[in-house]
């Protein structure tokens, strides 16, 4: 399929003038290989059928907008027609129409159905560590799930008398501070983020899903130390992990209680494993991710990887910042 020349300026372009907010975002271009990524989204978007289409690349640039100002599909349309910076960051000419929010819902659907988005998440972290922003030798490993509130979550009649509940999405009981249980009903983030909160790995699955059966998923193949919650304790973990590499809070038992030792030993790894926490809450702040915005397990689970990706790259190009700043760099 041939492509649409978007970036092509005219002269509506050169009449633009310069300000520092249109650069807000330029620092990602500096830090992400997009030629890369480029290739890796033209496989599937190379049909030999139909009339030019909108690049992919440029296309993935506007998911990375939505999610790093958690828009609607319609309210991104809106936006990159009236934002001279989002036009600025996706290499659109102000001479061309806007993508509508029927074509971008198809391609983040694209991108789930070719099972894009993990290789995706990926490759921008090698990005990252290529420009020495994650490092990755030594590094650790941060488990742990957060719920996701489904956008429907009520048990509630439509107009054809059919539960409008979303049926992929499960029931989750939690312990609150306060002792009260807390239900939820939704889907669960599962991550996997190093020591500067970088998400490394992550899944999705229905809310009544233990926290612990995702976690061979999560785990990289050169793991290093882990790091969880008690959800996670138990002799399987103990025999895998082996003990330098076990850092899960140790659980006490009926008639078992903690030793003195394995009370130290969780504070000192509590004020290691906060760092996930940290990360889930500026998902949900920032981002949105606290309540879905789709119907069913795997568009929610797409949602959650894109904000995944521009959590990283948020997180990269703050470091990049204050890396080129500091004087030590010009040494």
């Amino acid at each position: 399929m041939s492509w649409k020349q978007t970036a092509q300026h005219s002269m509506a372009d050169m009449l633009v003038v310069e300000h520092k907010s249109l650069s807000e975002l330029d620092d990602v271009h500096s830090i992400i290989n997009w030629k890369e990524i480029e290739t890796t989204l033209s496989n599937p978007c190379s049909s030999k059928r139909g009339v030019p289409a909108y690049p992919p690349l440029m296309m993935f640039k506007i998911l990375i907008l939505q999610a790093w100002y958690n828009l609607s599909d319609e309210a991104l349309e809106k936006q990159i027609a009236r934002d001279l910076m989002f036009r600025r960051f996706i290499d659109l000419s102000l001479s061309e129409a806007v993508p509508d929010h029927t074509t971008i819902w198809r391609f983040r659907n694209l991108l789930n159905t070719e099972n894009l988005l993990e290789p995706l998440l990926e490759q921008i972290n090698t990005h990252l560590e290529q420009n020495s922003i994650i490092v990755s030798v030594g590094s650790i490993n941060i488990i742990d799930a957060t719920v996701i509130k489904a956008k429907q979550s009520r048990k509630r009649k439509g107009k054809d008398g059919n539960n409008t509940q979303d049926p992929e999405a499960g029931c989750n009981v939690k312990v609150a501070a306060d002792g009260k249980r807390k239900t939820t009903y939704g889907f669960k983030m599962h991550a996997n983020t190093d020591g500067h909160g970088f998400v490394k790995k992550m899944t999705c699955t229905p809310g009544n899903a233990h926290d612990s059966q995702e976690r061979d998923k999560l785990l990289v193949k050169t793991h290093g130390q882990v790091y969880a919650d008690s959800a996670y304790a138990n002799q399987e973990n103990d025999k895998k992990l082996g003990r330098q590499n076990n850092k899960v809070l140790h659980r006490a038992y009926r008639n078992k209680p903690l030793t003195d030792q394995q009370k130290q030993q969780n504070r000192q790894r509590s004020g290691i494993r906060y760092i996930v926490e940290r990360t889930f809450g500026l998902l949900k702040q920032h981002h949105g991710l606290g309540q879905a915005r789709y119907l069913g397990l795997e568009r929610n689970k797409s949602r959650a990887q894109l904000i995944a990706m521009t959590h990283n790259l948020k997180t990269g190009m703050n470091i990049f910042k204050q890396m080129r700043s500091s004087p030590a760099c010009c040494v």
